[in-house]
């Protein structure tokens, strides 16, 4: 963002390093405060035992650490703020912990498996002493109780069984979940930053993301609120028309007309002299000349604006507006040439170079929401010359045709164009004087400067004469208007909200089909509030209940037919102003405001859009944390593109900016950075729903296979007298989850495309089928625990009656406890990873190589570590156990029956249901025929975009 710096002219003749050493000052300042926008302060210069000279400091003379010189070449300063009292340290603040639904239903899982741990271990150990009642069991024959033994406390026996058993059993907890997901997330992070299709050629970037913990949260998305200028819009304005006392010029610099009775078609500089008057059009050109912050680069190329074509100078300043204010007034041949020594030069139609003296700035601010200069001709005279918008200058004019002028606004607003109103007055040197020492005290104040300011600026600024007004496009950025149409399509709500107008913001909706012509358009406005007859809280419940009346009825009248046509269905969208919201969110007399927020939340969810103008940023912010505390707790999305935009990008639960031309500083503070807004559509319904699947089935997964893991060991305590005696060598319970089950998941995770990219593009409506964390409810948990505790039972049972048959090897050797934990070791882990290839939809060359690679390392491993006689170890208790049990056609058999036993429910299960889900596509598209036979008819995004419609709306 460019902003334009001053020195303060006592010392801008140092320009030396032997002058600036020169220089004896001193500065008073205020004490160091985080607003980047505010700064008070005062320069005392001290020349030849003289009294000081002071000068005021403020905001325009403060550089922020960071800042880059776009128009000077080197500066001289004094450090104001050090180490943590700058004023970016102290706006360093650590971001809110954002946690996806995905974590939270982990944690849910979690506590549901750590009973089940506890509670294998509580079983366990009672039956335990239930089992040594019997003096039998207790103390057998061959293995006596030693005298310490038998004099141990009882309790703390007890205890430490139960502490063996929760070791014994622990590996039911996914650990190694945790270190999976954040790998999930971490690698997979990089796709988004890859895509090509988000790559922009105009910036030269792609999609940028500063956290990858919210990764599959973009595939739960409810509620999208974005901003308007710069986000829906391209922000670079295009100077389209403009109003000269009362009278509108259109196309301007194409074939400059005048549409109000006159037309001149000689080119972009003839003289336009028509019913307005050649006084009153020049004035109201040199007013745009001359009223802005607009500085002139020469003969450099500027990020992200191009040089004005037949002149090798740039315009640069804070405001795109201001910028294309002043492109129109060159078109119409006024050209600004810049500042020289506070003198603004410009040209005018006649190619004569006329000069002003630049007295004073009254800078622009978001409470006056206008801007003022004066100048000094080369003749003596003074004028102040102010633009701003329509509110607040209509209130500061005495003359000039305002009702012309006004309906000219408030048409310009209908065609979604930006206006200003400009207006001038001209002023006595007295005048002046008095404006000038007014200004200075109130510059000159270190407390409250603001305030005085303020009253000041307001003082002056009266009695102005209204001279005309601008029309400025922004023009929607491309693929605006589909990206909205699909987010609508997958079931998100969308909401605008912006600082502009309510007339301009309308047309904007009405341009990128966020409203529509047969939707019924709701209004909570100032306006409407001040048609009811009561005081302004008595007004804006009023007007709730009825607005809450007609949507809410409407609704449940409208379900009570179970034959509903879509002709019959009405839409609804939501209008509501700045004014308005703070009247909602204003506390009542008992200091509650949940009636009025629960009437408009209540009104919100029934209406298709919402769009929210004349808003503040932290209103923005309001509205997003009113929407995501309510009772559902919907997953929210905020996008925006300026600093305004950052209050409500950190509140939502996913935070989205756009690399745009008012700043980085929205893109800073999100969670993901994008080039454009189209495509928000592909992060969203392509990313974030492949994101959402694969960790989903990840979470699932691991739980899974850790319960099959473990329901054999737990069983086998009742075979072996609850002695805490493990299953599966010590070797297998460590390499498990890290070398034999591990990758497969990992790449599934990673690469996983059950719909390719393309379709999900396409149909949106996809994006509905993985809503409300569809796939980490308790019906999907329960069926994968269900799967694994069929399969566990299936690994220890089948191969125990394996050995009903004690002699296994053809030597009639009997085998013993670790070749049965081995065979049940074995089923395990081809089974587990057997399941992941049925579940596995996109193969891949990596896919074929981690899976199959996975069940080779485990055979091999197997031979290695049973093969070879270990130095280190004192016992080796799987020494040539693995190659003995493959000997046996009888552990073949079995190995191979209890693999094709355990995936049987698994299979019957996806057969079942593929038919299901056939029909289901088959009846969603002809409710989509229907829908689009008569409903409103829209641009369609290629090649499916019928707007559909939840059978509860």
């Amino acid at each position: 963002m460019f902003q334009t710096y001053f020195t303060v002219p006592d010392t801008s003749a140092f320009r030396t390093d032997r002058e600036v050493d020169s220089l004896n000052a001193t500065i008073e300042c205020e004490q160091p405060q985080p607003d980047l926008y505010k700064f008070v302060g005062r320069v005392n210069v001290f020349c030849d035992k003289q009294e000081p000279t002071a000068r005021s400091l403020g905001p325009e003379n403060l550089l922020l650490r960071g800042a880059t010189l776009k128009n000077t070449d080197k500066i001289y300063g004094v450090s104001i703020y050090t180490g943590m009292e700058t004023k970016m340290a102290l706006n360093y603040q650590g971001k809110s912990q954002k946690r996806s639904v995905v974590e939270k239903s982990i944690n849910v899982f979690l506590i549901v498996y750590l009973c089940i741990l506890v509670s294998k271990s509580l079983v366990g150990t009672t039956l335990k002493y239930v089992w040594q009642s019997d003096s039998r069991n207790d103390e057998p024959w061959y293995s006596a109780k030693t005298g310490k033994e038998k004099n141990a406390n009882k309790l703390l026996k007890m205890f430490t069984d139960f502490l063996s058993y929760m070791v014994l059993f622990n590996f039911i907890i996914p650990v190694s979940m945790y270190v999976t997901v954040e790998m999930q997330k971490f690698l997979g992070s990089y796709f988004i930053t890859w895509d090509k299709d988000m790559y922009d050629d105009h910036l030269g970037e792609g999609a940028l993301v500063n956290t990858s913990d919210l990764n599959e949260e973009l595939g739960q998305i409810q509620y999208v609120f974005t901003d308007k200028t710069g986000t829906l819009t391209e922000n670079n304005m295009e100077f389209i028309e403009c109003c000269i006392d009362g009278f509108k010029y259109k196309n301007v610099g194409i074939d400059l007309c005048v549409v109000d009775g006159i037309s001149t078609n000689d080119g972009p500089r003839s003289r336009v002299c028509g019913m307005a008057g050649k006084e009153k059009e020049e004035l109201f050109l040199r007013a745009l000349c001359l009223c802005h912050t607009v500085q002139v680069k020469e003969d450099d190329k500027v990020d992200g604006l191009v040089k004005q074509q037949g002149c090798q100078c740039t315009y640069i300043s804070s405001s795109p507006d201001e910028v294309a204010l002043v492109q129109g007034a060159k078109k119409l041949g006024f050209t600004f040439q810049g500042v020289e020594n506070n003198r603004m030069k410009i040209q005018n139609r006649d190619s004569e170079i006329e000069m002003y003296e630049l007295l004073q700035v009254l800078s622009f601010d978001p409470v006056r929401r206008r801007m003022s200069v004066i100048v000094k001709e080369s003749s003596g005279k003074i004028f102040l010359y102010c633009k701003g918008a329509d509110s607040s200058i209509f209130p500061k004019v005495k003359a000039g045709k305002q009702d012309e002028i006004k309906l000219h606004v408030e048409r310009s607003a209908v065609d979604g164009l930006r206006t200003l109103c400009v207006a001038y007055k001209e002023l006595t040197q007295d005048e002046y004087d008095q404006i000038s020492a007014q200004l200075h005290e109130a510059k000159m104040a270190l407390k409250d400067r603001d305030k005085k300011l303020a009253d000041v600026y307001d003082d002056i600024e009266i009695d102005l004469h209204l001279i005309g007004a601008t029309a400025v496009e922004d023009k929607l950025q491309d693929q605006a208007a589909e990206t909205v149409e699909a987010l609508h399509s997958a079931g998100m709500s969308v909401w605008v909200l912006t600082g502009d107008k309510m007339e301009t913001a309308l047309a904007t909706c009405f341009a990128c089909r966020l409203f529509h012509t047969n939707m019924k358009l709701l209004e909570l406005t100032t306006k409407n509030i001040q048609e009811f007859k009561a005081r302004n809280e008595a007004k804006v419940h009023e007007l709730l209940l009825e607005l809450h009346k007609v949507v809410v009825q409407d609704k449940r009248c409208s379900s009570l037919s179970l034959l509903r046509s879509w002709s019959a269905t009405q839409e609804y969208g939501l209008i509501i102003d700045g004014a308005a919201l703070s009247l909602i969110m204003k506390p009542t007399q008992d200091g509650s405001t949940s009636n009025y927020k629960n009437l408009l939340l209540q009104i919100c969810h029934r209406c298709t859009a919402v769009l929210c103008c004349r808003m503040a940023p932290l209103q923005k912010a309001q509205i997003v944390k009113m929407v995501k505390n309510t009772k559902d707790h919907p997953i929210t999305l905020a996008i925006g593109d300026g600093a305004n935009d950052v209050s409500m990008v950190l509140e939502a639960h996913v935070g989205i900016g756009l690399k745009g031309k008012e700043g980085r500083q929205a893109a800073r503070n999100s969670d993901y950075a994008i080039p454009k807004f189209k495509h928000l559509q592909k992060l969203l319904l392509a990313h974030g729903h492949l994101y959402y699947i694969r960790i989903a089935h990840l979470v699932q997964y691991f739980f899974y296979k850790n319960l099959c893991f473990i329901l054999p060991q737990f069983l086998y305590q009742f075979f072996c007298g609850y002695s805490q005696q493990p299953l599966y060598d010590a070797t297998y319970l460590t390499f498990y989850n890290i070398c034999f089950t591990s990758l497969p998941i990992l790449l599934y995770g990673l690469l996983e495309q059950h719909i390719s990219i393309e379709i999900l593009k396409k149909d949106p409506s996809l994006y509905r089928n993985i809503a409300n964390n569809a796939l980490l409810q308790w019906k999907p948990f329960l069926y994968w625990t269900f799967l694994g505790l069929f399969n566990g039972l299936v690994f220890f049972f089948g191969a125990y009656f394996l050995y009903d048959n004690s002699t296994l090897a053809e030597t009639g050797q009997v085998y013993g406890n670790w070749t049965f934990g081995t065979i049940v070791f074995t089923v395990l882990v081809f089974t587990v990873n057997l399941k992941l290839v049925l579940d596995t939809r996109y193969w891949t060359w990596v896919n074929h190589f981690v899976i199959w690679g996975s069940l080779a390392f485990f055979v091999v491993f197997s031979f290695f570590w049973g093969g070879i006689k270990w130095p280190f170890l004192t016992q080796q208790r799987m020494y040539f156990v693995f190659a003995q049990m493959l000997t046996s056609v009888s552990a073949w058999l079995t190995i191979i029956l209890l693999i094709t036993v355990s995936l049987v429910p698994d299979v019957v299960v996806k057969l079942l249901n593929k038919p299901l889900e056939k029909g289901r596509l088959q009846k969603y598209l002809v409710y989509n025929k229907a829908a689009d036979s008569v409903s409103t008819p829209r641009s369609p995004v290629e090649p499916l975009l019928a707007r559909s419609f939840s059978v509860e709306s």
